[in-house]
């Protein structure tokens, strides 16, 4: 009996030694990190020979560079979305342009040769490589006009481009690591990190850290591996010195008025339609407007009215629009003949008249317009600066879907960039509101802050308001515009009781009827005041008023008070 039991005794003492063996051999496994090494060209998605990878800032661009005779190119829309926006291809004409505060650089397709204020100048390589609709820019090039340091890599191609600069978070290799693609140690390893070297901390976990290599691998390394965050401040080593912008910015706060001229009739009554007015330093007759598609222009532009302006001690900065419906503001502006077509007609027009200013107002502009738009104001502003005329572009209140404005680019190249804060609801909303309520105004001007210096920043005020009518059978709302006197006097005759509205910020009334309600939120001097008190609060350039002739004098001193 003995003799049978010994064996299984055995037997299952074996099965248990196995097993055990088996567990700590997996359990050994389980915390063994991975020393598999990914590919970098997978890692980087290279896969012809000619592909460069992007690493911009702390982040793989999904698109790839091209390597052409040694030279590393960049496709257009990285290098003018990511780099430097202010190179710019009018596939049209096919030109591509680069401008200055004082020239407009023209670059030759698929050449080697490029203009600088008339000269031609010369590089050994080609600048601009077009390829079907793609077109791409050599890197040498784009660092000739940008602040920005690159490195370059072979095995794979790659090149590591920082163009931002300012304070980061950095991390120091404790002893010698790795970064791996995830976050964990059976994640493939992207590259080796040797003790001290040091990398940009992107984000932290919790046993693992984001980091950035000097060298473009964007990946994880334990944290036990790593010191403590430090702030750095990383400074650019590129040597390039940004060219300056210079300004016709007054040195006073600017009090603008809006004068809506329709005629020769309307320039000829200057003198008595401001007979009221005080304080204003500035006035912007509606002179122009684009006609066609070729960039010519109506105008109504006076020099007796500039010489009548000017003894009143206005300046005058004539405004240009695009409300003509006759011509397309696109196919203006996406051409480079046509549109400085428009900015030779513009300037020569302005300074005929003796006027110290263009004001642009080109409005409702759709996406596919902006880069256009953009690239008219910086070559509109080259002109003004040569010819010592004040530039001022207006805009609506900041929303996703006026971006498109680039107001910060504005802000630098333009003299004021000025916030239209009214048309909160306008003609054809389907809802009753105010025109400008003090939340939308001040949004406006917060927003617009965080893109424009304050004292290149003028926020427009309106003279008038709605009064909506709101039928009870749920039929369309509609409004008709009033001004200041003209809604005060509609409040009285139908003794209409109003209340301050803290929300709005200003004085409301409704009128109920047999089959509708009559709502008005009033433009008076209280919600004017309160209006001011943010332009005073947030040390604006100034103030701009909608329009001459909808006001009541008492507004001036008001105006005065809080801008001077």
């Amino acid at each position: 009996m003995k003799k049978k039991v010994i064996p299984i005794l055995v037997a299952m003492l074996l099965v248990v030694v196995v097993a055990l063996v088996g567990i700590v051999t997996m359990t050994i496994k389980k915390h063994t990190p991975s020393d598999k090494e990914m590919d970098a060209g997978t890692y980087y998605k290279v896969e012809n020979s000619d592909d460069v990878a992007v690493i911009l800032q702390d982040a793989v661009s999904e698109k790839k560079g091209k390597l052409i005779d040694g030279k590393v190119y960049l496709d257009y829309g990285t290098v003018s979305s990511t780099l430097n926006k202010r190179f710019y291809w009018d596939k049209n004409e096919n030109k591509l342009l680069y401008t200055t505060p004082t020239d407009i650089i023209t670059i030759s397709i698929d050449g080697n040769t490029y203009q600088v204020s008339g000269q031609e100048q010369s590089v050994d390589y080609v600048i601009f490589k077009q390829e079907g609709e793609e077109g791409y820019l050599a890197l040498d090039f784009v660092k000739q006009y940008t602040d920005m340091d690159v490195q370059q890599y072979e095995s794979p191609n790659k090149v590591v481009i920082r163009y931002q600069w300012g304070a980061v978070s950095e991390v120091t290799a404790s002893d010698d690591t790795v970064i791996r693609y995830r976050g964990g140690i059976k994640s493939e390893i992207l590259t080796h990190v040797a003790k001290g070297d040091t990398m940009i901390l992107l984000e932290e976990l919790e046993e693992w850290s984001k980091v950035a290599s000097s060298d473009g691998f964007i990946g994880y390394v334990r944290k036990k591996d790593i010191g403590s965050p430090e702030n750095k401040s990383l400074e650019s080593t590129s040597g390039y010195t940004a060219p300056e912008y210079t300004s016709q910015r007054r040195d006073y706060k600017i009090n603008l008025l809006w004068h809506q001229v329709t005629s020769q009739a309307a320039n000829d009554g200057l003198t008595q339609a401001v007979a009221n007015v005080k304080g204003v330093n500035t006035i912007s007759p509606t002179w122009f407007s684009v006609s066609d598609n070729a960039g010519n222009i109506t105008s109504l532009a006076d020099a007796n009215y500039v010489a009548a302006a000017k003894q009143l001690g206005m300046e005058v900065w004539a405004l240009v629009d695009n409300f003509n419906t006759e011509m397309s503001t696109y196919e203006v502006l996406s051409h480079t003949t046509s549109r400085q077509n428009l900015i030779n007609n513009l300037v020569q027009a302005v300074l005929g008249a003796g006027a110290a200013g263009i004001n642009v107002d080109f409005e409702s502009l759709k996406e596919e317009e902006g880069p256009h738009f953009i690239q008219f104001i910086r070559e509109l502003s080259i002109q003004c600066r040569k010819n010592s005329l004040v530039l001022s572009i207006d805009n609506p209140v900041p929303e996703n879907y006026t971006m498109l404005y680039d107001r910060r680019e504005q802000g630098v190249v333009a003299d004021y960039v000025i916030i239209m804060g009214y048309d909160e609801h306008f003609k054809g909303d389907e809802e009753a509101g105010s025109v400008a309520s003090l939340p939308f105004v001040q949004k406006g001007i917060e927003k617009t802050l965080e893109e424009v210096p304050a004292d290149r920043v003028i926020n427009g005020i309106p003279f008038y308001t709605r009064l909506w009518k709101v039928p009870d059978s749920g039929s369309e709302v509609t409004s008709e515009v009033m001004a200041m006197d003209q809604a005060s006097a509609y409040i009285s005759e139908n003794q209409i009781e109003t209340f301050w509205d803290k929300e709005s910020g200003q004085n409301y009334g409704e009128l109920s009827t047999e089959d509708a309600t009559y709502k008005i939120w009033l433009e008076d001097e209280q919600s004017l005041e309160e209006k001011l008190k943010l332009i005073q609060q947030y040390e604006l350039a100034g103030v701009a008023e909608w329009k001459l002739g909808l006001e009541r004098p008492s507004v001036w001193d008001l105006i005065s008070k809080y801008v001077n």
